[in-house]
């Protein structure tokens, strides 16, 4: 696997990849065991990070009066359709009844 390929890939499926078992030497397995366990809990520790210096980035932009980065939602998922609007109640024929004078 060249660089650039293993760069593409996320850290999770390169980590997952590595099996410690397949390691014939004891010392070794376990040096590796604890490595892998160590690149895990420094790349959860720089999510957090990242996310932590954007909260801090918006907020000091908001103090500035600048607008922070824009939360937007991702688009429905397949399969799940949410109707906001009231098609359902445009579908059922409503029966109109005469209006009566008195």
């Amino acid at each position: 696997m060249t660089q650039n390929q293993s760069s593409n890939k996320p850290v999770y499926d390169l980590l997952q990849a590595i099996d410690p078992k397949e390691i014939a030497d004891e010392s070794v397995r376990r040096t590796v065991e604890i490595l892998l366990n160590l690149v895990e809990e420094l790349n959860s520790q720089v999510r957090e990070l990242r996310e932590e210096n954007q909260r801090l980035r918006d907020e000091n932009n908001r103090l500035k009066g600048e607008q922070g980065k824009p939360d937007i939602k991702p688009k429905n998922v397949k399969g799940e359709h949410q109707n906001h609007s009231s098609e359902k109640e445009r579908q059922t024929p409503k029966k109109h009844t005469p209006v009566q004078q008195k």
